[in-house]
């Protein structure tokens, strides 16, 4: 066999529907945890500088946000080494396609494998579908704040009081009642929408909301790929049974007729 040949063979044993799957699976992780990251220190900055000033006030906040940052930690270690076994486990399937009708054999063990990877991509994408209606909030609350000060600055707003339109980051839950001084108002809130702060943090966090959208889809393309190779793979046990059967049978068939003429030449 040539070098084309074999490059043939090699490219034609490569999965790519999981190779697709796990890098958008790969960029969506790293688009989420990434941005997510960072734009966590520049909310907790914001908080810090405008809204809650006294540090005792948002520590339950910082710490939390503290947590968040670990748990993300481990998300990217996690997807990065699952998004592997998963493209591994894409290369063994394909493998035993490509070889359904020569001596390779499924085990029970692949099978129950592949049934497992099903049942807990699964599971992963309805916890990433929760993460993505998560990621949307910060998107929702850091876009209120920009169309407040957006409608401020327009030439077509006619305010009495621009003083009067304030942002309060109280009433949303992220920090105390008593924190100091809780809200920003007219040009105050104005300039903390002119911050570099506000303005990364805004866009990190639409683009880790678009990562985890984007994971939510690998997880259903690779639920989709499991399901289908865990079907074939179950095919091809059925397919490796009936043929150990025909040969089992071929081959007493065989040794009934080799009996049958020795039994005949003895008599002659």
């Amino acid at each position: 066999m040539g070098c084309f040949e074999c490059c043939i063979k090699c490219l034609g044993g490569v999965p790519y529907a999981s190779l697709v799957a796990t890098i958008l699976c790969f960029s969506g992780v790293a688009l989420f945890c990434g941005c997510g990251h960072v734009a966590l220190t520049g909310t907790v900055t914001i908080l810090e500088n405008h809204f809650s000033k006294v540090t005792s006030d948002n520590a339950m906040l910082t710490d939390i946000i503290q947590l968040m940052q670990y748990i993300i930690y481990g998300i990217a270690s996690f997807f990065f080494l699952y998004g592997i076994i998963l493209l591994a486990e894409g290369f063994y399937t394909t493998s035993a396609v490509k070889e359904l009708h020569s001596e390779f054999k499924t085990t029970i063990c692949g099978r129950c494998i592949s049934g497992m990877f099903v049942f807990l991509t699964y599971i992963l994408g309805v916890a990433w579908l929760g993460v993505f209606g998560f990621s949307a909030v910060p998107v929702f609350l850091f876009y209120n704040m920009w169309s407040t000060c957006a409608a401020m600055k327009s030439p077509m707003a006619n305010f009495t009081n621009i003083d009067s339109i304030c942002v309060d980051a109280r009433q949303y839950g992220i920090i105390p009642w008593n924190a100091t001084p809780g809200k920003a108002c007219g040009s105050t809130l104005g300039d903390i929408c002119n911050t570099s702060e506000f303005y990364l943090s805004y866009h990190l966090y639409i683009v880790a909301c678009a990562g985890a959208g984007a994971t939510v889809i690998a997880l259903i393309h690779f639920l989709m790929i499991l399901s289908a190779n865990w079907a074939y793979l179950k095919d091809a046990s059925h397919m490796h049974a009936y043929q150990d059967i025909k040969m089992k049978e071929e081959r007493e068939l065989q040794d009934i007729t080799s009996r049958s003429k020795e039994c005949l030449n003895s008599y002659t």
